[in-house]
C-alpha cells in the first residue's frame, strides 16, 4: 500500500490535529498521500483530490470522522475495491470501528498486510421520469423517499420483481441495506440485521395502516416504487446526504449494486459488542 487517500471531518479540531499527525507518520514511511479537497485545505497540503479521484487511485483510504464522513466516501466506491479504514471521531461509530488510540498500531499492521475486511453491499437507485432514467446513485445505508415538512401523507405503489407488494400510505419509505439497518430504518421501527447477510429491508415511515410493518427481502430483489402524490413536496434521499426532488409519477428503481465496499474491521471488537456499546444494551 503505497498511495493513501485521506478524508477528515472538516471543522473538527480533533480530526485536524490527528490528520496532521497521520500525514507526518505516513510521510516518514515514504507514502504518497491523496488528501480530499477540503482535507487538503484544513491541513495546508496544497493540491486536493475529489473523493471519486481518490477511490480511483488510492491503495487504502483512511477516514477520520464519524459514520457520516465514511458514508460520503463509501458512495464513491468502484469495482477497484479499495479498503477503507474508518477512525471514530463521531458520536455513534457503527461503521468507524477503529478508535483514535488504535490508529497507528492498526495502520502498522495494515501496511504489513495484516488486516481483515468485511464487504458491505451498496444499493443502486435509479430515478425514472417519463419512462426515462434521469439519474443513478449509490448508497451504503439507505435510499429514502420522504415528504416535506408540510406535505400530506403519500401514496407509494411498491413492486418487487414485477409483483405488486402494496401501496404504502405513509410519510415515506426506507429501503435499507443490512449496514443501514442500524440507521434511519432502526429509528423507524426496522429490525437490526447482521451486516453480512444478503438482504434488504423495506421500512415504512409512520404508515397510516399500523399493520404495514418492515419487510425483509433478498438483496437480489428488483424493487420499484411509484410516487402517486400530486402537488406534494417529495424527495429521494441517499444516505441522508444527497437529495433529489421527486414528482408524482416518478419511479424509483432500487437494486443491489454490483459494487461492494471493503471496510477494514477491527480485531478488537465484534458486531455484538458494537451493538451493546452504542445502543447501551444491558444498562439500567
Amino acid at each position: 500500500m503505497q498511495t493513501i487517500g485521506l478524508v477528515i471531518k472538516v471543522n473538527t479540531p480533533a480530526a485536524i490535529a490527528l490528520g496532521r499527525d497521520l500525514v507526518a507518520w505516513l510521510q516518514e514511511r515514504g507514502k504518497t498521500i491523496l488528501p480530499e479537497d477540503r482535507t487538503s485545505e484544513e491541513l495546508g497540503l496544497g493540491r486536493g483530490w475529489r473523493k471519486v479521484e481518490i477511490m480511483a487511485q488510492a491503495d487504502l483510504v483512511v477516514v477520520l470522522g464519524g459514520d457520516g464522513t465514511l458514508l460520503s466516501v463509501a458512495r464513491r466506491a468502484t469495482t477497484r475495491a479499495v479498503p477503507i479504514l474508518g477512525v471514530n471521531l463521531g458520536g455513534l461509530g457503527f461503521l468507524t470501528e477503529t478508535t483514535t488510540e488504535e490508529l497507528f498500531t492498526t495502520l502498522t499492521r495494515i501496511l504489513a498486510g495484516d488486516y481483515a475486511i468485511e464487504r458491505r453491499s451498496l444499493l443502486t437507485t435509479t430515478l425514472i421520469r417519463d419512462r426515462q432514467p434521469v439519474g443513478a446513485f449509490q448508497a451504503l445505508n439507505d435510499a429514502v423517499i420522504n415528504k416535506g415538512a408540510l406535505a400530506r401523507i403519500m401514496d407509494l405503489a411498491t413492486w418487487v420483481d414485477g409483483k405488486h407488494l402494496c401501496t404504502y400510505k405513509a410519510d415515506g419509505l426506507i429501503v435499507a441495506t443490512p449496514t443501514g439497518s442500524t440507521a434511519y430504518s432502526l429509528a423507524a421501527g426496522g429490525p437490526i440485521i447482521d451486516a453480512t447477510l444478503g438482504v434488504v429491508v423495506l421500512t415504512p415511515i409512520c404508515p397510516h395502516t399500523l399493520t404495514n410493518r418492515p419487510v425483509i427481502l433478498p438483496d437480489q430483489a428488483d424493487i420499484k416504487v411509484v410516487v402517486q402524490t400530486p402537488d406534494e413536496d417529495v424527495t429521494l434521499t441517499l444516505d441522508g446526504q444527497e437529495g433529489h426532488p421527486l414528482k408524482s409519477g416518478d419511479t424509483v428503481s432500487i437494486q443491489r449494486s454490483r459494487v461492494t465496499v471493503p471496510l477494514i474491521i477491527s480485531p478488537n471488537r465484534t458486531f455484538f459488542e458494537v451493538l451493546r456499546s452504542k445502543l447501551r444494551w444491558g444498562e439500567r
